[in-house]
C-alpha cells in the first residue's frame, strides 16, 4: 500500500499545506514500520496506543506525541475509512515562556551581519514578525509602499505585515539591484528560480549569534518573540498584535503579555495614585 499517495491526495483535497502533508507522511511512514509483520488491515487500536505510549517512555515532547497521534488518525479516519476508536487524550503541552532579545542584543546581532543581503533579510524577519518560511517564499510583488503580505501562510491564510520605514529604501535598492521581475523572489537563491531555503537563515543566525556573543537561544522565530514582545514594551495593545502575528485566536497571543512582564509591572498601582 502506498501510503505516501493516500496522505498526499487526501492531504491536498483538505488544503493541508506542504510541511503538514510532509510532517504526517514521516510520522505514519515511523509507524508503520513499527509492525512490518501486520498489513495496514490488521492494525488494530491497541496497537495505536501502545505506539504512542512508548513514545512517552521515550521522553519524546507533548507536541511530537500529538503530531503522531493526528497524524495516524488522518491516514487511517480519513485516508483509508478506518476507524480505529483511539481514546487517546492529546498529550499536554507544557507552556514555557520563549526567550527572545532585548533591544540591546537586537542591535548587536545586527551589527555582526556584514553581508548586506543577509542582514536585509534578518531585518524583515525582526520588524515584520513573520515565521521564516513566510520571508524565504516572499516575491516581488508581495510587497507594496508601507506594507506586505504574507501569502498562503500558515493555515492557509493570507495576511499584511509591515514593513518598517528604514528598510523601505533597502528593499527598493535590493529589487532594482537584483533586476528582480515582480513574479520573482524577493530572496532568490544561486538558481533564481529558486527562493534561499530556511536552512539559509538558519545559519547566518547561528554565525551571527556567536559573534554577537549572545547566550540565548537564537532561531528565526526568536526574532519573532523579539517582535511581539517589543511591540508589547512599546505600549501596543495586544489586539494589534494578533493580526500582524497571524494568530487564529487571542490566547495563543497573550503569551507575549508574561514575556513584556518587566514593562508591564513598571505600571504603578492605583493605590499609590489615592
Amino acid at each position: 500500500m502506498d501510503f505516501t499517495n493516500i496522505i498526499f491526495r487526501h492531504g491536498k483535497i483538505r488544503n493541508l499545506s506542504p510541511r503538514t502533508i510532509k510532517s504526517y507522511t514521516f510520522c505514519v511512514g515511523k509507524f508503520l514500520r513499527r509492525f512490518p509483520h501486520k498489513q495496514v488491515k490488521q492494525i488494530s487500536k491497541k496497537d495505536v496506543e501502545q505506539y504512542l505510549f512508548e513514545l512517552s517512555q521515550k521522553k519524546r515532547s507533548a507536541a511530537t506525541i500529538n503530531l503522531y497521534h493526528n497524524a495516524i488518525k488522518f491516514f487511517f479516519h480519513v485516508g483509508l475509512k478506518k476507524r480505529l476508536l483511539v481514546h487517546v487524550p492529546s498529550a499536554k503541552v507544557e507552556k514555557r515562556i520563549p526567550e527572545y532579545l532585548n533591544q540591546e542584543e537586537t542591535k548587536q546581532l545586527f551589527s555582526c551581519i556584514h553581508n548586506q543581503k543577509h542582514l536585509l533579510m534578518i531585518k524583515l524577519l525582526y520588524s515584520s514578525g513573520m515565521r521564516v518560511s513566510e520571508l524565504v517564499n516572499l516575491k516581488v510583488k508581495d510587497l507594496e509602499n508601507s506594507h506586505g503580505w504574507v501569502r498562503q501562510g500558515k493555515g492557509a491564510k493570507d495576511r499584511p505585515f509591515i514593513i518598517a520605514k528604514r528598510l523601505q529604501k533597502e528593499l527598493s535598492i535590493h529589487i532594482i539591484e537584483n533586476t528582480l521581475k515582480p513574479k520573482s523572489w524577493l530572496f532568490p537563491a544561486r538558481d533564481p528560480l529558486k527562493h534561499l531555503t530556511v536552512r539559509t537563515v538558519q545559519s547566518i543566525l547561528k554565525i551571527a549569534r556567536k559573534k554577537a556573543k549572545i547566550s540565548k537561544t537564537l532561531t528565526p522565530h526568536t526574532l519573532r518573540h523579539s517582535f511581539a514582545t517589543h511591540l508589547l514594551q512599546n505600549g501596543y495593545a495586544i489586539t494589534d498584535l494578533q493580526p500582524l502575528l497571524g494568530h487564529n485566536r487571542l490566547d495563543t497571543t497573550m503569551i507575549y503579555v508574561h514575556m513584556a512582564a518587566p514593562q508591564i509591572l513598571r505600571t504603578k498601582s492605583p493605590l499609590d495614585e489615592l
